[in-house]
């Protein structure tokens, strides 16, 4: 369905509980929070399931909204999640019962919700909870600075080629509700903590060059982590890092994640398609930005996503 639609659907429910996916972003929880706002302002009761996975950069947006856990939802959705695999253990329970409703912007959507409200065409999954929110009247500032945190975190602050002119009417739209964009603007572009800037050097000093630096591989492993003190929010948002280097057309981050897995981010431009290579190891996601999570060591995953570049290369 598309999003009126979705907008008239969601109006007619209530107690109605949202969830985020796995080591979330920010689309995913300023999605959830922006909706959750909204439907709350419509005097409906909603709650945003609990994320193990939410980093310190993201938890404040996260206040006043999380779900008590004795909260039953008679309806649940999931907002910027594309896949099964993508659902926190938390959610699953609610995966395994059936999902209501999706609203999504991937085009590797696995229609895994009784409904689904797709537009692939969306840079940020913000963009289209903006346009269902707006539905029911004007947005409030409350609702438009997490769908603001939304676009322009999955946007790279407009930077990534996924930035439509509509993304910049609706940041536009969500800045004229008088939210404080400069504020969040530099807790999520222009801060780093040093522990980040290590992990920055330690990728520039180790990453593995092909086709004359067209091709960047890089890790962080647990150890690496570790040694550094590091935790999960100074590596948010890594993948984007190696993409920067002049002359990289295809960037890929493998994360060393315990029990055994690692979780690769491939970022391309016009010259790849990232969804065709992760969906060759089990993953998806966009054209110029895909994921995927592949059992085996850093050295074994680098083996695997390079096989899996070829192998597209090769096709095209």
């Amino acid at each position: 369905m598309e999003y009126r639609e979705a907008a008239a659907l969601l109006l007619r429910q209530d107690d109605i509980l949202i969830l985020t996916h796995k080591r979330p972003d920010g689309d995913t929880i300023g999605c959830a929070v922006g909706l959750c706002q909204a439907l709350r302002e419509q005097g409906k009761t909603a709650w945003v399931l609990p994320n193990e996975d939410a980093t310190s950069l993201f938890t404040p947006y996260l206040e006043g909204y999380l779900a008590p856990e004795d909260f039953a939802p008679a309806y649940v959705v999931a907002v910027d999640i594309a896949g099964r695999q993508l659902f926190t253990p938390a959610g699953e329970v609610y995966l395994e019962r059936g999902i209501d409703l999706t609203i999504d912007h991937h085009p590797s959507q696995e229609y895994y919700a009784a409904e689904t409200c797709l537009d692939a065409g969306r840079a940020a999954c913000g963009e289209l909870i903006y346009d269902l929110v707006r539905q029911w009247g004007p947005v409030s500032p409350r609702t438009a600075l997490p769908l603001y945190v939304a676009v322009s975190t999955d946007t790279g602050c407009f930077m990534y080629s996924n930035t439509t002119p509509e993304t910049h009417r609706v940041a536009a739209h969500l800045m004229e509700t008088g939210i404080d964009f400069q504020t969040a603007n530099k807790r999520h572009f222009r801060t780093k903590s040093l522990k980040r800037l290590k992990l920055e050097s330690l990728i520039v000093e180790t990453m593995d060059l092909h086709d004359g630096g067209a091709i960047a591989i890089a890790a962080i492993s647990l150890a690496d982590m570790a040694r550094l003190a590091a935790t999960e929010r100074d590596a948010e948002d890594i993948a984007a890092f190696v993409g920067q280097m002049e002359g990289v057309h295809t960037s890929v981050t493998i994360r060393e994640l315990e029990g055994g897995e690692c979780k690769l981010s491939v970022r391309t431009d016009a010259t790849l398609n990232a969804t065709r290579v992760c969906a060759l190891l089990g993953g998806g996601g966009h054209a110029a930005a895909a994921g995927c999570t592949v059992p085996g060591t850093v050295e074994e995953a680098k083996t695997a996503i390079l096989a899996a570049i070829r192998k597209v290369q090769t096709d095209a």
